[in-house]
Protein backbone atom coordinates (compact mmCIF):
# COMPACT_ATOMS: atom_id res chain seq x y z
CA UNK A 1 0.00 0.00 0.00
CA UNK A 2 1.41 3.40 -0.91
CA UNK A 3 2.47 5.49 2.16
CA UNK A 4 -0.44 7.73 3.28
CA UNK A 5 1.34 11.45 4.46
CA UNK A 6 -0.85 13.60 6.23
CA UNK A 7 -0.91 17.01 6.94
CA UNK A 8 -2.45 17.80 10.19
CA UNK A 9 -4.09 20.92 11.62
CA UNK A 10 -6.05 21.97 14.61
CA UNK A 11 -7.53 25.81 14.29
CA UNK A 12 -8.78 25.68 18.08
CA UNK A 13 -5.36 24.36 19.82
CA UNK A 14 -2.33 22.98 18.38
CA UNK A 15 -1.13 19.78 19.52
CA UNK A 16 1.92 21.52 20.77
CA UNK A 17 0.25 24.47 22.61
CA UNK A 18 1.79 25.38 25.98
CA UNK A 19 -1.50 24.68 28.19
CA UNK A 20 -2.56 21.39 28.68
CA UNK A 21 -6.41 20.52 27.94
CA UNK A 22 -8.33 17.53 26.77
CA UNK A 23 -8.17 19.41 23.72
CA UNK A 24 -4.53 19.01 22.99
CA UNK A 25 -4.58 15.96 24.20
CA UNK A 26 -6.99 14.33 21.80
CA UNK A 27 -5.36 16.24 18.56
CA UNK A 28 -2.47 14.47 20.09
CA UNK A 29 -4.26 11.06 20.17
CA UNK A 30 -5.08 11.65 16.89
CA UNK A 31 -1.71 12.10 15.24
CA UNK A 32 -0.77 8.60 17.50
CA UNK A 33 -3.68 6.68 15.93
CA UNK A 34 -2.92 7.98 12.34
CA UNK A 35 0.48 6.92 13.01
CA UNK A 36 -0.64 3.60 14.20
CA UNK A 37 -2.17 3.00 10.91
CA UNK A 38 0.47 3.69 9.37
CA UNK A 39 0.59 7.15 7.97
CA UNK A 40 3.23 9.58 7.81
CA UNK A 41 1.76 12.64 10.16
CA UNK A 42 2.99 16.35 10.25
CA UNK A 43 1.62 19.33 12.14
CA UNK A 44 1.08 21.81 8.49
CA UNK A 45 0.50 25.18 10.67
CA UNK A 46 0.19 26.00 14.94
CA UNK A 47 -2.08 29.03 13.49
CA UNK A 48 -4.57 29.48 16.16
CA UNK A 49 -8.38 30.43 14.43
CA UNK A 50 -9.86 30.83 17.64
CA UNK A 51 -12.10 34.13 18.47
CA UNK A 52 -13.15 34.15 21.66
CA UNK A 53 -14.93 37.34 21.82
CA UNK A 54 -17.34 37.36 18.94
CA UNK A 55 -15.29 40.47 17.08
CA UNK A 56 -16.36 40.84 13.23
CA UNK A 57 -13.50 42.79 12.78
CA UNK A 58 -10.67 40.13 14.59
CA UNK A 59 -12.28 37.78 12.69
CA UNK A 60 -12.00 38.87 9.25
CA UNK A 61 -7.61 39.79 10.48
CA UNK A 62 -7.92 36.00 11.24
CA UNK A 63 -9.27 34.86 8.33
CA UNK A 64 -6.96 37.17 6.06
CA UNK A 65 -3.90 35.48 8.14
CA UNK A 66 -5.09 31.99 7.59
CA UNK A 67 -5.74 32.39 3.90
CA UNK A 68 -1.92 34.46 3.39
CA UNK A 69 -1.17 30.86 5.46
CA UNK A 70 -3.18 28.75 3.48
CA UNK A 71 -1.38 30.54 0.10
CA UNK A 72 1.83 29.93 1.61
CA UNK A 73 1.88 26.34 1.96
CA UNK A 74 0.16 25.66 -1.04
CA UNK A 75 3.39 27.08 -3.01
CA UNK A 76 5.35 25.48 -0.12
CA UNK A 77 3.96 22.05 -0.89
CA UNK A 78 3.69 22.72 -4.89
CA UNK A 79 7.51 23.05 -4.72
CA UNK A 80 7.93 19.80 -3.78
CA UNK A 81 8.91 16.53 -5.72
CA UNK A 82 5.07 14.42 -5.91
CA UNK A 83 6.36 12.10 -3.96
CA UNK A 84 7.15 14.09 -0.46
CA UNK A 85 3.51 16.07 -0.85
CA UNK A 86 0.65 15.25 1.50
CA UNK A 87 -2.17 12.73 0.19
CA UNK A 88 -4.58 14.07 2.70
CA UNK A 89 -5.09 16.75 5.25
CA UNK A 90 -6.93 16.28 8.77
CA UNK A 91 -8.29 18.75 10.51
CA UNK A 92 -9.50 18.37 13.91
CA UNK A 93 -11.99 20.66 15.95
CA UNK A 94 -13.92 23.08 13.65
CA UNK A 95 -16.33 25.11 14.39
CA UNK A 96 -17.57 28.75 14.77
CA UNK A 97 -15.26 30.43 16.85
CA UNK A 98 -12.16 28.75 15.19
CA UNK A 99 -12.84 27.80 11.52
CA UNK A 100 -10.76 26.08 9.55
CA UNK A 101 -9.68 28.94 6.77
CA UNK A 102 -6.42 26.84 5.72
CA UNK A 103 -7.55 22.91 4.91
CA UNK A 104 -10.45 24.08 2.44
CA UNK A 105 -8.31 26.34 0.26
CA UNK A 106 -5.17 23.70 0.02
CA UNK A 107 -6.88 20.54 -0.58
CA UNK A 108 -8.57 22.00 -3.61
CA UNK A 109 -5.16 23.40 -4.50
CA UNK A 110 -3.18 20.22 -4.54
CA UNK A 111 -6.63 17.93 -5.27
CA UNK A 112 -6.08 15.45 -2.24
CA UNK A 113 -9.02 14.39 0.41
CA UNK A 114 -10.12 16.44 3.16
CA UNK A 115 -10.39 15.21 5.82
CA UNK A 116 -12.34 16.44 9.29
CA UNK A 117 -12.30 15.51 12.91
CA UNK A 118 -14.63 16.39 15.53
CA UNK A 119 -16.30 19.35 13.53
CA UNK A 120 -19.86 21.04 14.66
CA UNK A 121 -22.05 23.14 13.36
CA UNK A 122 -24.99 25.63 14.87
CA UNK A 123 -27.70 26.92 12.79
CA UNK A 124 -28.79 29.14 15.81
CA UNK A 125 -24.94 31.32 15.10
CA UNK A 126 -26.20 32.33 11.74
CA UNK A 127 -26.63 36.29 11.68
CA UNK A 128 -24.71 36.73 15.12
CA UNK A 129 -21.34 37.59 16.29
CA UNK A 130 -19.57 35.07 15.14
CA UNK A 131 -21.12 34.73 11.58
CA UNK A 132 -17.76 34.89 9.32
CA UNK A 133 -17.31 31.68 11.08
CA UNK A 134 -20.39 29.65 11.15
CA UNK A 135 -20.47 30.58 7.33
CA UNK A 136 -16.81 29.17 7.11
CA UNK A 137 -16.90 25.92 9.26
CA UNK A 138 -20.28 24.90 7.38
CA UNK A 139 -18.62 25.53 4.18
CA UNK A 140 -15.60 23.77 5.13
CA UNK A 141 -17.83 20.85 6.57
CA UNK A 142 -19.73 20.69 3.13
CA UNK A 143 -16.00 20.41 1.51
CA UNK A 144 -15.15 17.50 3.62
CA UNK A 145 -14.71 14.01 1.65
CA UNK A 146 -14.76 12.53 5.33
CA UNK A 147 -16.38 13.78 8.61
CA UNK A 148 -15.12 11.71 11.73
CA UNK A 149 -17.68 12.61 14.54
CA UNK A 150 -16.49 12.14 17.74
CA UNK A 151 -20.12 12.13 19.61
CA UNK A 152 -23.68 11.09 18.66
CA UNK A 153 -24.62 14.63 18.83
CA UNK A 154 -22.18 16.15 16.26
CA UNK A 155 -23.43 13.75 13.83
CA UNK A 156 -26.72 15.43 14.18
CA UNK A 157 -25.73 19.05 13.73
CA UNK A 158 -23.29 18.04 10.37
CA UNK A 159 -25.27 15.54 8.98
CA UNK A 160 -27.24 18.07 6.73
CA UNK A 161 -24.12 19.22 5.22
CA UNK A 162 -22.56 16.08 4.25
CA UNK A 163 -23.19 15.38 0.82
CA UNK A 164 -24.48 11.70 -0.76
CA UNK A 165 -20.80 11.14 -1.96
CA UNK A 166 -18.69 12.62 1.50
CA UNK A 167 -18.13 10.13 4.63
CA UNK A 168 -19.52 10.62 7.87
CA UNK A 169 -17.96 8.57 10.07
CA UNK A 170 -18.90 7.78 14.39
CA UNK A 171 -14.89 7.90 15.78
CA UNK A 172 -15.35 8.19 19.37
CA UNK A 173 -13.37 9.45 21.98
CA UNK A 174 -10.44 7.23 22.54
CA UNK A 175 -7.36 7.32 24.93
CA UNK A 176 -4.15 5.73 25.07
CA UNK A 177 -4.78 3.85 28.41
CA UNK A 178 -1.76 2.16 28.91
CA UNK A 179 -0.34 4.38 31.21
CA UNK A 180 -2.89 4.06 33.09
CA UNK A 181 -2.87 0.58 34.15
CA UNK A 182 -1.05 -1.16 36.18
CA UNK A 183 -0.41 1.99 38.24
CA UNK A 184 1.13 1.11 41.86
CA UNK A 185 -1.77 2.26 44.14
CA UNK A 186 -0.56 3.68 47.26
CA UNK A 187 -3.18 5.29 49.39
CA UNK A 188 -1.27 5.89 52.12
CA UNK A 189 1.31 7.64 50.14
CA UNK A 190 -1.68 9.89 48.13
CA UNK A 191 -3.14 10.59 51.46
CA UNK A 192 -0.13 12.12 52.84
CA UNK A 193 0.74 13.84 49.90
CA UNK A 194 -2.66 15.49 49.42
CA UNK A 195 -3.63 15.62 52.94
CA UNK A 196 -6.75 13.55 52.45
CA UNK A 197 -8.02 10.32 55.45
CA UNK A 198 -7.14 7.04 54.10
CA UNK A 199 -9.94 5.53 55.93
CA UNK A 200 -12.57 7.67 54.06
CA UNK A 201 -14.06 7.08 51.04
CA UNK A 202 -12.47 9.30 48.33
CA UNK A 203 -14.51 11.10 45.43
CA UNK A 204 -12.06 12.59 42.57
CA UNK A 205 -12.78 15.66 40.42
CA UNK A 206 -10.50 16.77 38.22
CA UNK A 207 -11.33 20.13 35.51
CA UNK A 208 -9.28 23.54 34.86
CA UNK A 209 -10.71 26.60 36.74
CA UNK A 210 -12.23 28.65 34.42
CA UNK A 211 -15.01 31.05 33.63
CA UNK A 212 -18.57 29.30 32.30
CA UNK A 213 -19.26 25.28 31.80
CA UNK A 214 -15.82 24.56 34.00
CA UNK A 215 -17.14 26.76 36.60
CA UNK A 216 -20.49 25.66 36.35
CA UNK A 217 -19.36 22.17 37.02
CA UNK A 218 -17.59 22.74 39.98
CA UNK A 219 -20.73 25.02 41.47
CA UNK A 220 -23.00 21.74 40.39
CA UNK A 221 -20.73 19.42 42.48
CA UNK A 222 -20.86 21.87 45.68
CA UNK A 223 -24.21 22.21 45.72
CA UNK A 224 -25.14 18.69 45.09
CA UNK A 225 -22.42 17.62 47.90
CA UNK A 226 -24.78 19.78 50.20
CA UNK A 227 -27.36 17.07 49.64
CA UNK A 228 -24.89 14.50 50.76
CA UNK A 229 -24.74 14.29 54.91
CA UNK A 230 -22.19 12.06 55.75
CA UNK A 231 -18.82 11.91 56.89
CA UNK A 232 -17.17 9.24 55.51
CA UNK A 233 -15.64 10.70 52.60
CA UNK A 234 -13.76 13.63 51.23
CA UNK A 235 -13.12 14.99 47.60
CA UNK A 236 -10.19 15.87 46.07
CA UNK A 237 -10.14 18.62 43.26
CA UNK A 238 -6.97 18.77 41.36
CA UNK A 239 -7.65 21.66 39.09
CA UNK A 240 -6.23 25.31 38.30
CA UNK A 241 -6.86 28.83 36.58
CA UNK A 242 -8.20 31.99 36.77
CA UNK A 243 -11.44 31.10 38.30
CA UNK A 244 -9.95 29.73 41.31
CA UNK A 245 -11.58 32.11 43.91
CA UNK A 246 -14.82 31.31 42.70
CA UNK A 247 -14.43 27.96 42.96
CA UNK A 248 -13.29 27.96 46.03
CA UNK A 249 -16.21 29.61 46.84
CA UNK A 250 -18.53 27.33 45.21
CA UNK A 251 -17.15 24.66 47.55
CA UNK A 252 -17.28 26.72 50.41
CA UNK A 253 -20.57 24.98 52.04
CA UNK A 254 -18.47 21.43 51.78
CA UNK A 255 -14.88 22.77 52.62
CA UNK A 256 -14.31 20.58 55.80
CA UNK A 257 -14.89 17.57 53.41
CA UNK A 258 -12.69 19.05 50.64
CA UNK A 259 -9.02 19.35 49.67
CA UNK A 260 -8.18 21.78 46.83
CA UNK A 261 -4.60 20.93 45.08
CA UNK A 262 -4.25 22.55 42.28
CA UNK A 263 -2.72 21.42 38.86
CA UNK A 264 -0.43 18.20 38.90
CA UNK A 265 1.42 16.42 36.28
CA UNK A 266 0.45 13.38 34.56
CA UNK A 267 2.31 11.05 36.73
CA UNK A 268 0.75 12.55 39.35
CA UNK A 269 -2.38 12.39 38.20
CA UNK A 270 -2.73 8.74 37.42
CA UNK A 271 -1.63 8.07 41.08
CA UNK A 272 -3.89 9.79 42.06
CA UNK A 273 -6.62 8.09 40.09
CA UNK A 274 -5.93 4.42 40.49
CA UNK A 275 -6.02 5.63 44.75
CA UNK A 276 -9.79 7.07 44.40
CA UNK A 277 -13.41 5.52 45.05
CA UNK A 278 -15.53 7.79 42.66
CA UNK A 279 -14.82 9.86 39.75
CA UNK A 280 -17.16 12.71 40.22
CA UNK A 281 -17.62 15.67 37.89
CA UNK A 282 -21.04 17.18 36.56
CA UNK A 283 -19.84 17.81 33.33
CA UNK A 284 -21.68 21.07 32.26
CA UNK A 285 -21.29 21.81 28.40
CA UNK A 286 -18.80 18.96 28.35
CA UNK A 287 -18.17 17.94 24.85
CA UNK A 288 -16.77 14.27 25.97
CA UNK A 289 -13.93 14.96 28.36
CA UNK A 290 -10.94 12.87 28.45
CA UNK A 291 -10.84 13.23 31.79
CA UNK A 292 -13.77 10.70 32.17
CA UNK A 293 -12.01 8.49 29.94
CA UNK A 294 -8.82 8.76 32.02
CA UNK A 295 -10.66 7.85 35.32
CA UNK A 296 -11.94 5.07 34.07
CA UNK A 297 -8.97 3.34 32.56
CA UNK A 298 -7.83 3.37 36.36
CA UNK A 299 -11.25 1.90 36.69
CA UNK A 300 -12.75 4.60 38.69
CA UNK A 301 -16.49 4.55 38.10
CA UNK A 302 -18.18 8.00 37.20
CA UNK A 303 -20.54 10.04 38.54
CA UNK A 304 -21.56 12.26 35.72
CA UNK A 305 -24.54 14.53 34.16
CA UNK A 306 -26.34 13.43 31.11
CA UNK A 307 -25.83 15.91 28.59
CA UNK A 308 -24.24 16.39 25.73
CA UNK A 309 -21.41 13.75 24.89
CA UNK A 310 -21.14 12.31 28.07
CA UNK A 311 -23.04 9.22 27.40
CA UNK A 312 -20.57 8.29 24.33
CA UNK A 313 -17.73 8.30 27.23
CA UNK A 314 -19.68 7.17 30.30
CA UNK A 315 -21.76 4.45 29.69
CA UNK A 316 -24.44 4.44 32.33
CA UNK A 317 -24.89 1.00 34.61
CA UNK A 318 -22.01 -0.23 32.93
CA UNK A 319 -19.07 2.31 33.64
CA UNK A 320 -21.01 4.87 35.98
CA UNK A 321 -24.40 6.31 36.93
CA UNK A 322 -25.57 9.27 34.50
CA UNK A 323 -28.21 11.67 36.18
CA UNK A 324 -30.52 14.51 34.65
CA UNK A 325 -28.55 17.28 34.09
CA UNK A 326 -28.80 20.20 36.94
CA UNK A 327 -30.45 17.57 39.31
CA UNK A 328 -28.23 18.48 42.14
CA UNK A 329 -30.33 15.87 44.78
CA UNK A 330 -30.19 12.83 41.68
CA UNK A 331 -26.37 13.61 41.28
CA UNK A 332 -25.49 13.54 45.54
CA UNK A 333 -27.97 10.57 45.74
CA UNK A 334 -25.82 8.61 42.81
CA UNK A 335 -22.94 9.54 44.69
CA UNK A 336 -24.63 7.84 47.81
CA UNK A 337 -25.67 4.43 45.77
CA UNK A 338 -22.02 4.01 44.49
CA UNK A 339 -20.57 4.48 47.84
CA UNK A 340 -23.16 2.36 49.85
CA UNK A 341 -22.96 -0.41 47.33
CA UNK A 342 -19.71 -2.10 47.42
CA UNK A 343 -20.60 -4.33 44.86
CA UNK A 344 -22.11 -2.65 41.99
CA UNK A 345 -19.25 0.08 42.88
CA UNK A 346 -17.30 -2.60 41.98
CA UNK A 347 -19.12 -4.13 38.88
CA UNK A 348 -18.78 -0.30 37.31
CA UNK A 349 -15.32 -0.19 37.93
CA UNK A 350 -14.40 -3.41 36.13
CA UNK A 351 -16.73 -2.24 33.49
CA UNK A 352 -14.96 1.05 33.29
CA UNK A 353 -11.38 0.04 33.28
CA UNK A 354 -12.31 -2.97 30.45
CA UNK A 355 -14.40 -0.69 28.30
CA UNK A 356 -11.35 1.73 27.63
CA UNK A 357 -8.76 -0.87 27.80
CA UNK A 358 -10.49 -3.01 24.76
CA UNK A 359 -13.28 -0.23 22.95
CA UNK A 360 -11.65 2.98 23.49
CA UNK A 361 -7.54 2.27 22.15
CA UNK A 362 -5.58 3.86 20.30
CA UNK A 363 -5.34 0.77 18.18
CA UNK A 364 -8.93 0.93 17.62
CA UNK A 365 -9.22 4.40 16.50
CA UNK A 366 -6.33 3.58 14.02
CA UNK A 367 -8.62 0.55 12.54
CA UNK A 368 -11.29 2.51 11.82
CA UNK A 369 -9.39 6.10 10.23
CA UNK A 370 -7.60 3.09 8.24
CA UNK A 371 -10.79 1.64 6.79
CA UNK A 372 -12.25 5.20 5.96
CA UNK A 373 -8.97 7.11 4.60
CA UNK A 374 -8.40 6.67 1.05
Amino acid sequence: MPVRRIAFYAPLKAPNHPIPSGDRRMGQLLIQALEAMGAVVHVASDFRAYDGQGDPAHQATLRDIGLSLADDLITHYQAMPRSAQPTAWFTYHLYHKAPDWLGPRITAALGIPYLVAEASFAPKQAGGPWDMGHQAAGRAIAAADFVFCMTRLDVACVQPLIGADHGLVFLPPFLDAVPFLGVEKNRKRVAQFYGVDPSKYWLLAVGMMRPGDKLQSYQRLGAALRHLDRDDMQLLVLGDGAARNQVVEALAPVRDRTKLYGAVSISKLREVYCCCDLYTWPGVGEAYGMAYLEAQASGLPVVAGNERGIPDVVLDGRTGLLTPPGDDVAFARAIGRLLDDVDLRNKLSRGAQDFVSRERTVQAAANLLGRAIP
